[in-house]
């Protein structure tokens, strides 16, 4: 088969754009209704999408002041999107340092089972310190400590959803057996961190494991990766920079023994979307102008890691503001990284780079017609930078309604986009396989 893109919705719930709630197009009055996120998966089901995907963390982040926030669940409202949806791929964040293995693989694992298969988990270590006290401790663990645990977490959640062999129900009612007892294994998995018995208290569900996915670019965040994640998500500005961390996911794959074609990279892109050029772009600046400084320099303090509201906003970023971000192909400051090639590159005033940050919070921004959407699409795909992409529309709904009738199809016609969903599973979409259980026995070897 010819190679093809995947596609995500990444729902943010009024927009990825920050101003997103103020414009008359979105719709923050109903970021609580379950209604809402029904209606925008049954259109990026429509539109053949692969998934949809929620981001979380265990805090309120956003200054509610000046932005709207949606706090519900994204596993519970996954389900709900489920049971209005066929075939779409239903992804969530959750945090290996806030959540134990056992509750969170039965969280995922019911998800995956309800919707036949079309589950992922986005696992993340949580990179705020506000989470911390709301659960009971006194500081935020480090960097190091929460990949540790995150390594034996991922390890401990795949071992439990393991534990049932693939054929251990037998449900042969004639003679009263449910299932084969032998062919249920205790996972007995002791770490560090984490101690976990097992055996799992539901079988392997029919993708095998719900797919795993992975939004880290620190070097610990690609190591990881590289290990473990079957997709990832990532935020580049430039197609050079793109490429770079594409091939490099790709050989810490290859190096832990994995089939890199088996590991999907997928970059964000926030398109404006318009008729013309100067339309789209037009629909950015109505954007950016409602953006609210206090609340970008808040956003913008959290990734320089100190105060910036001294600045003058109609004069140029200082370039000592990002001089120690290091190289963005090896450094423990991905999203710190993006900001300071923007600053580089573009010598922007301080108001200018709020704007740039506004659209998708590093994420690639573009305002063009559909075909200029579809012909940077297919650039980076067809020039190793990426497998796929996050579409993040600047405003929901009507932000990803305009992608689907206009883009989509234009993807479809030059066969990188599929017409017609060919499997029922979110690995079936992403071409991943599925994988055989651990504890699964082979045939002895014929002598």
């Amino acid at each position: 088969m010819t190679r093809q893109l995947s596609l995500n919705a990444f729902i943010y719930p009024s927009g990825h754009h920050e101003a997103a709630w103020r414009h008359p197009q979105s719709r923050p009055d109903r970021i609580y209704d379950v209604a809402y996120y029904q209606e925008i998966g049954r259109t990026a089901e429509a539109a053949k999408f692969d998934a949809v995907f929620f981001a979380d963390g265990p805090a309120l982040r956003t200054n509610v002041e000046h932005n709207a926030a949606s706090g519900l669940e994204p596993i519970t409202l996954l389900t709900a999107i489920a049971t209005a949806t066929t075939h779409l791929g239903l992804i969530a964040t959750a945090s290996t340092t806030y959540y134990e293995p056992y509750n969170l693989a039965r969280l995922f694992s019911t998800l995956d089972h309800i919707s036949g298969g079309r589950a992922g988990w986005n696992i993340v270590t949580t990179g705020t310190d506000l989470a911390a006290a709301n659960f009971g401790l006194d500081k935020h663990p480090d960097h190091p400590t929460r990949y540790a645990r995150a390594r034996e977490f991922v390890d401990a959640v795949v071992a439990l959803w393991d534990s049932w062999e693939d054929d251990a129900i037998v449900l042969d009612q004639q003679a009263g057996v449910y299932a084969d007892p032998d062919k249920i294994h205790p996972i007995d998995f002791v770490g560090e961190y984490l101690s976990v018995r097992g055996p799992f208290n539901a079988p392997r569900t029919p993708q095998g494991h719900p797919v795993l996915v992975q939004a880290g670019a620190s070097n610990d965040g690609r190591a990881f990766a590289g290990k473990y994640a079957e997709a990832i998500f990532t935020a580049h500005q430039r197609l050079e920079d793109a490429q770079a961390f594409y091939a490099d996911i790709k050989a810490k794959a290859a190096a832990f023994g994995r089939d890199a074609d088996q590991v999907k990279i997928l970059p964000g892109i926030s398109p404006f979307i318009g008729d013309t050029e100067a339309a789209a772009k037009r629909l950015e600046r109505e954007f950016n102008e409602l953006t609210v400084p206090e609340y970008g320099l808040k956003q913008l303090e959290g990734i320089a890691g100190q105060r910036l509201g001294h600045l003058p906003l109609d004069a140029p970023v200082p370039l000592e503001l990002f001089s120690d971000a290091g190289d963005v192909t090896d450094n423990d400051r991905s999203r710190r990284q993006v900001v300071a090639g923007i600053v580089q590159r573009e010598r922007p005033t301080v108001r200018g780079l709020l704007h740039r940050l506004a659209g998708a919070r590093g994420h690639r921004v573009f305002a063009g017609t559909p075909e200029q959407v579809a012909d940077t699409i297919e650039e980076w795909f067809r020039n190793g930078a990426a497998d796929g992409f996050n579409v993040m529309p600047p405003y929901y709904p009507g932000g990803l309604e305009v992608f689907a009738e206009t883009v989509v199809p234009i993807l479809q016609e030059r066969g990188l986009f599929r017409t017609e969903y060919t499997g029922t599973t979110l690995r079936d979409h992403f071409g991943l396989t599925r994988p055989e259980s651990r504890f699964a026995r082979r045939p002895a070897l014929a002598q």
